[in-house]
């Protein structure tokens, strides 16, 4: 283990949801951070955050999907805050929409939010790590990397292609006998404001498909596995497992599921989509949204199914000593 105190951790996507959550996270394991996003509102709540927490936090704007920005930036916070440990790219945008209502340049722009903006982030990273021979990258993936659904082609497709961009990548640094570690966190559904601020064509509001998690699930799984990158990837939430799995055994039968349940499941019985989009322009400019979305009541604040991953060997330990000493028991009473 890896402890972050004091070292300096970069978030990207850091003024909303995920990114905020593991923002404030950090800051409570004393790390500097550096905050990157577009919106100056939520970077400054966000750095106030991290400083309540007990760490140093600094905001960065820059547009993820804009290679010389993201440069541009992390030569900033090497300057002002020293050498960057840790980078975790959490930034995104997406269209909540059927793929033929997307025009050519939402989806472009979203592929190069949400999948350049990963590359260009780690790019950087890897170049500033490389010269030390030392350092993390955390990928914030998602059940989605595996199991596309309905009404988010761009999101999925994105997901799908840094999955496969990241085990490139740490296949090359394993060949080169790097230090550098890079690891991906796998997460289910979000109770995050992207449901408020994503660029939705649907009738009714988007929502997440239950089960849903607060976004501190998702923080303390990404935090720990900058602390434990030796892992390729950490699954988060039971039905991340369970979507995972599904789709190794019966892929065409989760096609048709979907097909089925994806749509309805994605939106509210009772309001409108908010008309709000971050898709061009930062929403949280003049507003700060935090970390978390409208779906408070209905998301769950622990994952049992992460903790017996974190845990597994003293777990599957315990499991063998319980299966041997029943076993035992039964040899004993049968010789009675």
């Amino acid at each position: 283990m890896a402890p972050l105190r004091g070292r300096v951790a970069v978030v990207t996507g850091a003024s909303g949801g995920v990114g905020r959550a593991v923002a404030r996270e950090l800051g409570a394991r004393g790390a500097k951070v550096a905050l990157i996003a577009r919106g100056t509102t939520g970077l400054g709540a966000a750095a106030v955050d991290v400083g309540a927490e007990g760490g140093t936090g600094l905001g960065y704007e820059a547009d993820m999907a804009d290679y010389d920005q993201v440069r541009s930036a992390a030569e900033r916070i090497e300057a002002e805050m020293g050498p960057i440990s840790v980078w975790i790219n959490t930034a995104f945008s997406s269209v909540f929409a059927k793929f033929s209502d997307i025009s050519p340049d939402e989806y472009e722009r979203t592929t190069a939010v949400t999948y350049l903006g990963y590359v260009w982030g780690t790019k950087v990273a890897l170049d500033l790590m490389r010269p030390r021979n030392a350092g993390t990258i955390v990928q914030t993936g998602s059940a989605l990397s595996y199991r596309g659904i309905p009404l988010q082609s761009a999101y999925c497709g994105a997901k799908h292609a840094i999955k496969g961009f990241t085990e490139s990548v740490r296949t090359e640094l394993l060949a080169d006998r790097s230090g550098i570690d890079i690891t991906l966190v796998q997460l289910p559904a979000v109770n995050t404001p992207q449901f408020e601020w994503v660029l939705s064509k649907l009738r009714r509001h988007p929502q997440p498909v239950p089960p849903i998690y607060q976004p501190e699930v998702a923080a303390r799984a990404i935090v720990h596995a900058a602390e434990h990158p030796e892992r390729k990837e950490y699954w988060v939430g039971a039905s991340t497992a369970a979507t995972l799995l599904a789709q190794r055994v019966a892929p065409a039968l989760v096609d048709r599921y979907l097909a089925r349940t994806g749509t309805k499941s994605q939106q509210t019985d009772d309001k409108e989509p908010t008309g709000v989009a971050n898709l061009w322009q930062p929403a949280d400019e003049s507003a700060d949204y935090g970390a978390h979305g409208a779906f408070d009541d209905r998301s769950h604040g622990r994952s049992v199914q992460f903790w017996l991953s974190k845990n597994r060997r003293p777990v599957l330990v315990t499991l063998a000593g319980g299966a041997a000493a029943a076993a035992m028991a039964a040899l004993r009473a049968r010789r009675a």
